[in-house]
């Protein structure tokens, strides 16, 4: 399909006269030319990490994956396989009445290789997903991304590990775009990388430039701090570096059966679990379910989901230590670091540019982000940091948290169909039988200028590469700062005006999106997001 050109857009005012903006090259965003965020994932050997990787292959083709690290974390850690001995106060094996450690190692499997055993699986299936989307990356390519990080015990910063070397290279790298660190595990390896950086720059002349650098280029996007080593040493040395904790989105974590609504039960159980999930060949296979049979270390003592046929009761008489109620044989198990790389996706969403700008992984809804919301100061293009503006703009963010808080999408029904689709894509060598997802542009820029009154006209652009028919809504996601709800006139159609409130004040943001989904099995969801930035009149 031929990408769109470029267009004016025209705002019309209550009086209908045209304002046309012409596409900032700056500011306008291009999706076929974006570049695709920069990703380093690190991760211990926990089940849910098996399963949140699988998903993180199968969208490869979004991402650039520069790192696959193996970590460790108060939940696994290797040794140093020579005996000594390891006891942290208040950790995991302080609890459930275990009485284990100081001890040389915790859960961690003889020759651990689950990275490298998904990159295997991957392998397998690559021929199948190229057909499909050419933008996977050769499975020697990832192979070469795999390193073992700080591994031998948990928050061991003290020497460098191969896994801290490869992240310490791509943060000193020079390779445009903003370099995205997951932190699945313990935070340590990435710790240790930027202790080095610290060691060999702090008393050169390097020392000021090369801190600014890191804070405008990495972002951390951690499942917690599971080994303290962000506040014992990032937060301390590195307090300019961004941090997003996402909440809100969908719960992909353990038992999210638990405490699943209506509309994202069905995409839970052991049925939808196995014709979707299980039965895709080899990713399938080894991502991991309730009852499976399967066990991350023999004799883990809190590892008892791939037993099946057993009562609570009778697993604790059995030594092990129960922490979730057993679920059906089959059923989902957990994804519990999705939400860290789930907004790295190109679906439209845009949701790497900013941590608040939400997406299928959750919004961040901390403050760091308030100087993005600083209007400028009269007569200057510069934003105004005085007091005044910056206590104004702290109150329109928390206002906007609040909004997003009470209105923020289910994005989980989506997100599992998608990922459904693109495990059928692993098992199927031809282009016509499976599903694919629409197209969705806007016919003109994304970032754009209005003031309180006018009447902007939309339009849409859809298509679908399987000739299946696709429905179409827009609608306001509450995250921008604007703290009410907008009036979107024919919102089931490509063609949309929105009217702007009178009562919209310069500076403040309005987030509107096209969401187009198709006809197909299963049916897929894509989007584009445009922000509206009012200006004063």
């Amino acid at each position: 399909m031929n990408p769109i050109p470029k267009y004016f857009l025209c705002i019309s005012t209550i009086a209908f006269t045209a304002l046309c903006l012409l596409s900032n090259p700056a500011t306008a965003q291009n999706v076929e030319k974006q570049l695709k965020p920069r990703i380093v994932v690190t991760a211990d050997p926990e089940l849910d990490d098996n399963n949140s990787l699988i998903r993180l292959l199968l969208y490869s083709s979004d991402l650039e994956i520069e790192g696959l690290v193996y970590a460790s974390s108060m939940f696994h850690w290797k040794g140093n396989g020579k005996g000594k001995k390891w006891f942290v106060p208040g950790r995991e094996y302080t609890r459930f009445g275990l009485d284990t450690c100081p001890c040389p190692s915790w859960r961690w499997a003889d020759k651990e290789r689950f990275i490298h055993e998904a990159v295997e699986a991957y392998e397998k299936v690559y021929p199948n997903l190229k057909i499909h989307n050419p933008g996977y990356p050769a499975p020697a390519v990832l192979k070469s991304k795999i390193r073992y990080g700080n591994i031998e015990f948990d928050g061991d910063i003290s020497q460098d590990s191969p896994g801290s070397e490869l992240i310490k290279s791509l943060i000193l790298d020079d390779k445009p775009g903003q370099l995205f660190i997951t932190a699945w595990g313990g935070q340590s390896t990435i710790a240790r990388a930027l202790k080095s950086i610290q060691e060999q720059y702090q008393y050169t002349t390097e020392w000021e430039n090369m801190q600014s650098k890191i804070a405008r280029k990495v972002v951390l996007l951690p499942s917690g701090d599971q080994d303290d080593t962000y506040a014992t040493y990032i937060q301390l040395n590195w307090p300019a570096i961004e941090y997003r904790q996402f909440r809100l989105g969908p719960n992909y974590g353990y038992g999210a059966q638990l405490r699943a609504s209506q509309d994202n039960a069905s995409y839970l159980t052991p049925a939808w679990m196995q014709e979707n999930v299980s039965s895709r060949g080899p990713l399938g296979t080894l991502y991991r379910v309730w009852g499976d049979g399967k066990q991350m270390v023999p004799g883990d003592k809190l590892d008892y989901f791939g037993l099946d046929g057993f009562s609570n009761e009778e697993l604790k008489r059995m030594g092990y230590k129960v922490w979730m109620p057993v679920q059906p044989k089959g059923s989902w198990l957990g994804e519990g670091d999705n939400h860290t790389f789930m907004n790295m996706l190109g679906n439209g969403l845009r949701a790497y540019e900013a941590g608040f700008y939400g997406g299928w992984g959750g919004r961040d809804t901390g403050n760091q982000a308030i100087f993005n919301f600083s209007m400028p100061a009269s007569g200057s293009s510069a934003p105004d940091t005085s007091a005044a503006a910056m206590a104004n703009a702290l109150s329109t963010l928390n206002q906007a948290n609040k909004n997003a808080t009470e209105t923020y999408p289910n994005f989980f029904p989506q997100a599992q169909r998608d990922f459904a689709a693109r495990l059928a894509w692993s098992v199927t060598g031809t282009y016509a039988k499976a599903n694919h997802e629409p197209v969705v542009k806007i016919a003109g820029p994304l970032h754009i200028m209005a003031v309180a009154g006018d009447k902007i006209r939309l339009n849409g652009v859809v298509s679908d590469p399987d000739g299946n028919a696709v429905s179409v809504k827009w609608w306001q996601f509450r995250v921008g700062t604007y703290p009410g709800q907008v009036s979107i006139l024919n919102p089931e159609s490509l063609q949309t005006e929105i009217q702007i409130p009178k009562d919209a004040i310069g500076g403040q943001t309005i987030h509107l999106i096209i969401e187009a989904t198709d006809q197909g099995t299963p049916a897929l969801t894509r989007y584009q997001r445009v922000i509206v930035t009012i200006r004063s009149s």
